[in-house]
């Protein structure tokens, strides 16, 4: 049996249950998700069962639950730990000192840098260099590492036993926009903070035909959606913007295909969006929409170039971002750049081949499917 544990991903997180999970389910693993979440959550998603805990909020609350965590890793059975955050990473290779359970660590960010908005500018240096010998020290105590794009494995100095399972774009029915003449809507789909680029993307709103309208999907996980609203009622936008929150992602992906343009707006200064492999720019793919990106965003940006699916700026500019949205009110364009964006998506940059190397490395590491461990019980 295989456990993802999570510190902070929901139950039904799209990377760890819809992706990973799925597909060692699919390969014929008894696969559980324990993550923190509400006691009605569904008991099994995606073939993979599901189990939720409660724990105090905020980082204290984490570390607060960290030893309840690995107790509870270390009593699952599972001959497997897949951990997807560095206090789950701990909490896993305890466990594993009990249970005798091999441990994979998943890496989604560049942990190295996560301090720095935090700490004065000559702190930043010395604080990477430490969080970078801790992901290296964690490796060297895993008996693998799976990182969710390709520049984070650098940060864990261990090239054998690291495997890329990128973000890719899950398979979806779903019919792709048919992009008409008429005012524009652009979309906004998940996690939305103001280093997102909320404050350049209502100024470029100011900029753009008074028909133009604005759907956000997903949550303000920042604490700014106050200061958001203030901010849209200042400018007079409000009348132009739908917030419609978060949603299951079949909806969510089905709401995004009602719009127009994508936007993906990570503002410069941190490695994380640098690094950035989102979700959001393979649904929108997916959905048949050009993208507007950042152009410092490497791994974003190469992609975009590749698959010729949209346009790249400098997102600190409001008025680039509102001159690269008037460049694709040509409805024709959009078509182009959509289907251009779609079949990547579904070829060159689909999850098919990523769940393939993650079910791989589960090979190697020994460990049997369900079929095979019918005749035994399962440790």
């Amino acid at each position: 049996m295989i456990l993802m544990l999570s510190a902070a991903h929901p139950p039904d997180d799209i990377r760890v249950v819809r992706k990973e999970a799925a597909a060692l389910a699919a390969a014929g693993w008894r696969v559980r998700h324990l993550a923190p979440g509400p006691a009605d959550a569904p008991d099994r998603i995606a073939g993979v069962a599901i189990e939720t805990y409660r724990r105090p909020p905020g980082w204290r609350g984490r570390l607060l639950n960290l030893p309840r965590l690995a107790r509870r890793a270390a009593s699952s059975g599972a001959r497997i730990l897949h951990a997807s955050e560095p206090d789950a990473w701990l909490a896993a290779l305890w466990a594993a000192r009990r249970s005798g359970a091999r441990v994979v660590l998943d890496v989604h960010e560049h942990y190295p840098s996560r301090l720095d908005s935090r700490l004065p500018r000559p702190l930043r240096p010395p604080a990477r260099s430490l969080l970078r010998l801790a992901c290296r020290l964690a490796a060297r105590a895993a008996d693998a590492v799976v990182v969710a794009k390709d520049g984070l494995a650098e940060d864990f100095a261990a090239p054998r036993r690291t495997v890329a399972v990128r973000n890719y774009a899950l398979p979806v029915t779903l019919a792709p926009r048919e992009h008409r003449p008429g005012p524009l809507t652009l979309a906004h789909a998940g996690a939305m903070t103001r280093s997102r680029g909320w404050p350049q993307l209502l100024a470029a709103l100011t900029l753009l035909p008074p028909d133009t309208r604005l759907r956000l999907i997903g949550r303000f996980t920042d604490g700014s959606e106050g200061d958001f609203t203030t901010e849209a009622a200042r400018l007079g936008l409000t009348p132009r913007i739908e917030c419609l929150g978060w949603r299951p992602h079949a909806e969510a992906l089905a709401l995004m295909a009602e719009a127009d343009i994508a936007l993906v707006l990570f503002q410069p200064g941190e490695r994380n969006h640098q690094l950035a492999l989102p979700h959001k720019l393979f649904d929108a793919m997916l959905a048949g929409l050009p993208v507007i990106a950042p152009a410092f965003a490497t791994e974003v940006a190469a992609i975009i170039r590749e698959a010729e699916c949209g346009r790249l700026v400098e997102t600190g500019d409001p008025g680039a971002i509102a001159a690269a949205i008037r460049a694709l009110a040509e409805p024709g364009l959009r078509a182009r750049l959509g289907s251009a964006g779609r079949l990547a998506a579904s070829t060159r940059y689909g999850w098919p081949a990523e769940a393939e190397r993650l079910v791989a490395l589960y090979r190697r590491l020994a460990l049997p499917t369900v079929d095979s461990q019918a005749a035994a019980p399962v440790l």
